[in-house]
């Protein structure tokens, strides 16, 4: 099972940082990750992390975002810094196993509940 929290309503230019914890089945060299969804629109692939730490953003994120693991805990983490109101979405964490990355959302068979991030103009 996957786990978000941490979103929340910010101003734009504000800061969130969202959790995810990973619990029951666990694997090796798993890669875990963000995904999106704006009211109207289609979910859409944020960030993904490797095992080994290997990270791979979105071009609009990138540089305001950044993903984290504690291996040893389980757990991910995004900071989001220089928030936009086209940021406003609801964040899912997402998992799968395997050695390959990708941005498909198709390739991933765990997903987390979602949670709310709502930016202000």
């Amino acid at each position: 099972q996957l786990q978000a929290s941490g979103g929340g309503l910010v101003q734009a230019g504000g800061s969130l940082r969202l959790s995810c914890a990973v619990s029951g089945r666990t694997f090796n060299n798993y890669f875990m990750g963000w995904f999106r969804q704006a009211p109207g629109k289609e979910r859409e692939f944020v960030t993904i992390i490797s095992w080994g730490g290997a990270t791979f953003y979105a071009d609009s994120v990138k540089g305001r975002f950044t993903i984290s693991r504690d291996n040893a805990k389980n757990m991910m983490y995004l900071q989001m810094n220089s928030l936009k109101p086209e940021d406003t979405a609801v964040y899912y964490c997402v998992l799968k196993g395997g050695y390959t990355a990708s941005a498909d959302a198709r390739d991933y068979d765990y997903w987390g509940q979602g949670t709310l991030v709502t930016v202000s103009s």
